[in-house]
């Protein structure tokens, strides 16, 4: 999809050159841009946009930030985004909610044992902490007390705010800190909310595949209630072209590596709202952990700690007095237009140029916090990830598009539950070869694995970055595990179920953006009901080598509902046979999940019927593999 690119360089806030493809666009489309550029849209000049930042105190408690470009309107000393204006529209945000529901930050939390609470972070003092022509930020501190309110959560919180010159859009970050000797707690969820003009914003985006019109906040009101209230069947929607769709904001969620850039778009005039997350380094749970985007409202999150598909083991655990301290974001809010005539689609192809720009010039040099360190003050490490797998081949593997990851230390696989610190992911080439760039200072173990091998990796030892360190791992091997050659496998081990059976969705149950796209059908409501509809008095029975793992293993093991508001454990079976059997070898079943979820998976076996030429021997199943020559089955 092609627009017009004025000629102009695209350069980070320090003068650098971007990427080789940015050569620059709109001014309006531009956050990193030299001063000198101008912006080309309607009723522009170059005045307006090389004007400096301005920051006015107004009456009714707010403050307004402006660069010519936008307008930002901030209550004081809340921290709250009221307002934001651009491009001819005088409020961006849903001007029928309060105020104190537009823009905000909120944390989900609890005392242990105890039920959950939920807090509107709320500045209590404000400080300018930068005010010049070229960027203003400002501070919007809340300090923990004993005398605080009961649904305050007990941490010190500084949320900030930055506007540039000739950007248009506004950097959001906070410090989460709790200082030593502090009650327990538990925090599930810390995110970012925009609530957009419901009367505007009506088309989101959240990749090249998954954008859509979406329904009225009102169309769930009158719409039917399913399994969950997240999942509406729309009845009677106000576009008619959206009825007898299911609207359920579960179905816009995004892996982490994969959410960079999500948003709406206003039709008339031509605005986009986007999201921006340049750096995955701040969240929790590594790349794979899969959280919400944007969904009906219009509603525009920025998921920072959650317990989406995972629950209460990925939340954030407090004990003892524990001390501690995070820097959640910075993430752009990033505003862009067209002109009216050209494509809508232009603002979709713009917001991902523009990711690439702020990811390119992460860590941001401009960030006034000491807590958020430059790049100056970040290590690098390098390797090569092998794979050793002697009843693959005999020679070393490479390992192949590995996920390699720094994380704080901890056992093998420990990364998949880690929330308190800092994790920073790359994927390696085909030949193994990896680069984690700007890792912040501290002490880390290195984790992988690769798509395709069963099994975790970490390296022995910790990794200690000081501020400038480039270290060179040299090469790895992994040595996934074994106890002899594979006898059969099912599936691929590549924690994901994409090649496992999905089936159509009832026709009545579906989300048309999912209806022709195989890759996403698994994010259809009401899959889990399918099960039943195939097996409706058997559970699945798998026989090795005649069944096909794409059409005969469902792709989720799920429960069997009784309808009558019961559901009871479903029971799968594997049979397959063995042309010998070695009776003193043990015989080991691995398991690769793909994701749980409140869920317990039991494996049992009490005897196991094993038939080799025209006999059938008895088997009993050991807990441990014994003998020389075992065998693997997974």
């Amino acid at each position: 999809m092609g627009y017009w690119r004025p000629q102009w360089r695209l350069l980070d806030c320090s003068g650098r050159q971007g990427r080789g493809a940015a050569v620059v666009h709109l001014l309006l489309w531009c956050c990193i841009v030299v001063s000198e550029t101008t912006q080309n849209s309607p009723g522009s000049s170059k005045s307006k946009s090389s004007l400096g930042v301005q920051l006015k105190l107004q009456d009714r408690g707010q403050m307004l930030i402006d660069n010519g470009l936008l307008q930002v309107i901030l209550s004081i000393p809340d921290g709250d985004v009221i307002g934001i204006w651009y491009n001819g529209i005088d409020n961006l945000l849903e001007i029928q909610n309060e105020e104190n529901n537009r823009g905000y930050w909120d944390v989900v939390w609890n005392w242990p044992g105890e039920p959950i609470k939920y807090d509107r972070i709320q500045g209590t003092t404000y400080k300018i902490v930068t005010q010049n022509d070229d960027q203003v930020e400002i501070s919007f501190v809340r300090k923990w007390s004993v005398s605080a309110n009961q649904t305050v959560v007990p941490l010190n919180i500084d949320k900030r705010y930055i506007v540039r010159r000739g950007c248009s859009g506004f950097y959001n970050y906070a410090i989460f800190e709790r200082p030593e000797g502090l009650r327990d707690i538990e925090m599930d969820q810390v995110r970012i909310v925009y609530k957009l003009q419901n009367a505007k914003f009506h088309f989101m985006a959240l990749s090249d595949a998954r954008q859509r019109d979406m329904p009225m906040p009102e169309d769930r009101i009158t719409g039917q209630p399913l399994a969950y209230p997240e999942a509406v069947l729309l009845t009677d929607p106000i576009n008619p072209e959206l009825r007898g769709e299911v609207d359920d904001k579960y179905q816009y969620s995004c892996e982490n590596q994969y959410n960079r850039v999500h948003g709406w778009i206003c039709g008339d005039p031509p605005v986009g709202f986007w999201m921006i997350t340049p750096s995955n380094e701040f969240r929790t749970a590594g790349p794979i952990k899969q959280d919400l985007t944007s969904h009906v409202g219009p509603i525009t999150l920025s998921m920072f700690v959650s317990t989406h598909y995972a629950g209460k083991e990925v939340g954030m655990k407090f004990r003892d007095g524990e001390p501690w301290k995070k820097v959640f974001g910075p993430v752009l809010v990033y505003l862009n237009s067209v002109l009216p005539e050209e494509d809508l689609g232009n603002l979709w192809q713009n917001a991902k140029e523009q990711m690439y720009v702020e990811s390119d010039t992460w860590p941001y040099s401009f960030t006034e916090s000491e807590d958020f360190p430059s790049s100056e003050e970040r290590g690098m490490v390098v390797g090569q990830l092998l794979v050793r797998d002697r009843y693959i081949t005999e020679k070393y593997l490479w390992g192949g598009f590995a996920y390699v990851g720094l994380a704080s230390p901890g056992e093998v696989g420990s990364w998949q539950r880690e929330n308190k610190g800092y994790q920073f992911w790359c994927r390696a080439d085909r030949k193994g070869n990896f680069i984690i760039n700007n890792i912040r200072a501290g002490d880390y173990n290195l984790y992988g694995w690769v798509p395709g091998i069963i099994g975790d990796y970490k390296y022995e030892g910790n990794v200690t970055i000081t501020p400038g360190s480039a270290i060179n791992l040299g090469i790895l091997v992994y040595r996934p595990p074994r106890h002899g050659p594979t006898l059969w496998e099912i599936g691929v081990p590549d924690r994901t179920a994409s090649e496992f059976y999905v089936p159509e969705p009832y026709p009545t149950l579906m989300n048309n953006l999912y209806s022709k796209n195989n890759q996403y059908r698994f994010r259809q409501y009401g899959l889990w009901e399918r099960y039943a509809d195939l097996y409706p008095r058997d559970d699945l029975v798998f026989h090795v080598g005649v069944d096909d793992h794409r059409k005969d293993w469902f792709f989720a093991q799920v429960t069997r509902n009784l309808y009558n508001y019961t559901f009871t454990a479903t029971t799968w079976q594997i049979v397959f046979e063995l042309e010998t059997v070695k009776e003193t070898a043990g015989y080991v079943l691995q398991l690769a999940l793909a994701s749980v979820t409140e869920s317990d998976l039991q494996v049992q076996a009490q005897l196991l019927f094993l038939r080799y030429g025209s006999t059938t021997r008895a088997l009993r199943p050991r807990t441990s593999p014994q003998g020389e020559s075992d065998r693997t089955m997974r």
